[in-house]
């Protein structure tokens, strides 16, 4: 029998996980100071392709003009640095699935 099959596999993978398309902090900047920035910004730019769950707001990179950004979720860390900016995160409801 092959090594590969004598071997057990490794981990649990749930098929229930939830994904979430990411944007971080810093790829905000090409938008405009003081924008409301939403899904469909973020669509339309490129930033996502297409999201599974929600888009997830992460605070990778750093952020220098004030925005309003609705997102589905945020780190702690990445709705400090945008309110250090002069913004605002506001939390919108996952979108509905479709049967």
């Amino acid at each position: 029998m092959p090594l590969q099959r004598r071997i057990p596999k490794r981990g649990f993978k749930n098929p229930f996980r939830k994904q979430f398309a990411v944007v971080n902090v810093g790829d905000l900047q090409i938008f405009e100071s003081g924008s409301e920035i939403g899904v469909q910004q973020f669509l339309e730019t490129g930033l996502v392709r297409r999201f599974f769950e929600g888009v997830k707001l992460l605070a990778d990179g750093d952020v220098s003009s004030p925005f309003t950004v609705h997102v589905h979720k945020a780190s702690a860390s990445a709705i400090q640095k945008i309110e250090a900016a002069g913004g605002r995160v506001e939390l919108i409801p996952p979108p509905e699935k479709k049967d």
